[in-house]
């Protein structure tokens, strides 16, 4: 019986959106601003496995870009998807992958100070225990903290903050404040802020003093909103088959679906599970895995050149997987949304994604939906179709 591997390089995204100028990104093109800048620094960008997919093709598929070094004959299945969702986040962009689209406008808050309503204020107060929150305003994560730390380690104000994203965050120290109490504060909040279509609420513990500085630890804990419909988790579990979360999976999809949880403290940790999965998963097993440290630690930080290595260790990775296969297993590669890390702001942007596979031949799937990626992986487990995707298979 065969498996499949759907891994997400989360925000690597290839431009052409036909809409991306309504969310403000008219040309961001985050994998070919990466080459660029890699070309103009001396060295093109090195990407034999993904690029020998076809992964340059998809590129130019997807928004007529040229990036310097991805211009292999692809030998694997390629092609980029389009979504409809309403928005360029996370959930967004892995609930449609899993073929459902989101059916609602979700809840941004503005980009003011304060960005809070009041009454969320209040009730973050009241569950936290404290006469007052810090921030209140979209910051990076990363910046807010350097900022505030000091003040929140004197004061025991949690730091609350959010992005472009539907998303409210908090930011707490794991030994002053304490860990389990930030995450029981944004477990309780997320009812009501998820009520309010709010996509996510996410505790983003750190450690560290005024003196050596802040640091993020690797106990962030997400609360997402559970997808409105059956995704390809859920039915791949419905039908009896095992199914494994490699990374945030498990957060993004409200622990809907999985059979086992896989995480890590980085990206190189969830790929070892991956590649243990290619040896050890049953037949018929699903594994859905995202790779966030290129959103995380260069797209939002606007590093392309810590983007482009990040997506070289990647390609390397990706080898190793393909060699591990078992004969009828599919791999496909692709991605949420853009993270542009040459566009402005520091926020994620409007991109369409390559689809790249193997284990299927050498085809062009052309310019896909992101829910055919879904329909896809389903047609390839033998699971009945269902919902809006149609397979390219």
């Amino acid at each position: 019986m065969p498996r499949a591997f759907v891994l997400v390089m989360d925000s690597v995204g290839v431009g052409g959106a036909p809409d991306a100028a309504a969310f403000g990104d008219a040309g961001a093109n985050t994998l070919a601003h990466i080459a660029a800048a890699r070309a103009a620094a001396g060295r093109p960008l090195r990407l034999p496995v993904l690029d020998a997919l076809g992964l340059g093709a998809a590129l130019r598929l997807a928004s007529g870009a040229e990036a310097p070094g991805l211009g292999a004959a692809p030998a694997g299945l390629w092609g980029a998807a389009t979504e409809v969702s309403r928005g360029k986040d996370t959930p967004s962009g892995h609930w449609e992958l899993a073929g459902v689209p989101v059916p609602w406008e979700w809840t941004f808050f503005p980009a003011t100070v304060p960005a809070f309503p009041p009454e969320l204020v209040a009730e973050v107060c009241a569950r936290a225990g404290t006469a007052g929150i810090l921030g209140n305003r979209h910051a990076s994560g990363t910046a807010i903290i350097a900022e505030l730390g000091a003040e929140h380690l004197r004061t025991g104000w949690p730091i609350c903050y959010t992005s472009a994203d539907s998303v409210f965050q908090i930011a707490a120290h794991e030994e002053a404040f304490g860990l389990t109490r930030l995450i029981e504060l944004c477990a309780g909040l997320a009812p009501s802020l998820h009520a309010r279509r709010v996509g996510r609420v996410i505790a983003r513990p750190f450690t560290g003093s005024p003196e050596t500085g802040f640091v993020r630890t690797g106990n962030r804990r997400d609360f997402a909103i559970a997808p409105p419909a059956p995704t390809l988790l859920d039915r791949a579990q419905a039908a009896g088959r095992m199914t494994y979360a490699v990374g945030k999976i498990g957060d993004i999809f409200a622990h809907r679906g999985i059979g086992r949880l896989l995480t890590g403290p980085d990206d190189a940790a969830l790929f070892a599970h991956c590649r243990a999965l290619a040896a050890g998963a049953e037949d018929g097993s699903l594994v859905f895995a995202n790779f966030v440290e290129f959103d995380s630690l260069w797209g939002h930080r606007r590093d392309a050149m810590g983007y482009a290595a990040a997506l070289e260790r990647f390609d390397g990775w990706a080898g190793s997987l393909l060699a591990a296969l078992r004969p009828g297993d599919l791999m496909l590669v692709t991605a949420d949304h853009g993270n542009d890390p040459t566009f402005r702001g520091s926020d994620h942007t409007r991109e369409r994604v390559p689809v790249l596979g193997a284990g299927v031949g050498t085809r062009a799937v052309g310019l896909v939906a992101f829910a055919d990626v879904g329909a896809s992986v389903a047609a390839h487990l033998g699971l009945p179709p269902e919902g809006p995707g149609r397979s390219f298979l």
